[in-house]
């Protein structure tokens, strides 16, 4: 399965399933993500839902370029980039928190799914980057747009867009990416530290804050503008530069 869903104490948790891949977005598991989704979305006892990657090493390393390489249009690459970018929207447009429990490596789509949670906790060895640029393209599930709702200064989060480059966990806590740092114990157990006084709360609080910033977001056309965003790199995964960038890094892989 190349994801699992677990639930408990309210506490609605999808992983990534995938560590021989670095957890690499697939088709089933964008299927498995709008189910998990839709499932919050009617289902009342759902507190929090938490994203997350199997195994030691990695989060989430964004599409699989194995998979995705076979799209070669500006049409075709529209059509899974829009998909996972409305998943994603419905993702960050939930009711209740979302939390990114980053046990190692965000990169590419895997920060886009971070940026898109409300709250990002991230291993101290962890790091995390919007590596697109290396390809020639930009962010293209709505990442980019999401950085910058997320209240970081514009040069930061502009910086973050074009180093195209990993940051280390401590960067990006005092940048205001990551909300907190854990050094020690299991990821689970930095999890239940992070919630244990949300949990105290009731959840129509929880709702009712959720929904100021989702007011805001509709106010400012946030899905016109992530739509944008897959437009624009829709249109560079065309290009001949970003074609030969993927060769190339598939070429390393091999070797």
């Amino acid at each position: 399965m190349a994801y699992l869903i677990e639930q408990k104490n309210g506490i609605l948790t999808f992983t990534i399933n995938r560590p021989e891949k670095h957890n690499a977005i697939n088709s089933e598991v964008m299927d498995g993500l709008k189910e998990v989704i839709d499932h919050v979305k009617s289902h009342d006892d759902v507190r929090f839902l938490v994203l997350t990657g199997a195994g030691e090493k990695s989060f989430c390393s964004g599409g699989d370029l194995s998979e995705f390489h076979s799209l070669h249009t500006e049409e075709e690459a529209f059509g899974m980039l829009s998909k996972m970018a409305n998943i994603l929207y419905d993702l960050a447009t939930l009711p209740v928190p979302t939390i990114a429990l980053i046990n190692g490596t965000a990169v590419g789509g895997g920060c886009e799914i971070a940026t898109a949670c409300d709250f990002r906790l991230m291993k101290s060895s962890a790091k995390a980057g919007f590596i697109q640029g290396t390809l020639a393209i930009t962010s293209g599930w709505g990442g980019g747009t999401y950085l910058f709702e997320r209240g970081l200064r514009h040069d930061r989060a502009l910086k973050m867009l074009v180093d195209a480059k990993p940051y280390d966990a401590q960067t990006l806590y005092e940048i205001g990416w990551a909300m907190r740092v854990y050094f020690e114990g299991s990821k689970e157990e930095a999890l239940e530290d992070f919630i244990e006084h949300m949990c105290k709360i009731h959840p129509s609080v929880h709702q009712a804050y959720k929904e100021i910033e989702l007011r805001k977001w509709r106010e400012r056309n946030m899905y016109e503008r992530v739509m944008e965003e897959v437009r624009t790199c829709a249109k560079l995964w065309e290009e001949e530069a970003h074609h030969e960038a993927v060769n190339n890094f598939l070429t390393k892989k091999t070797k």
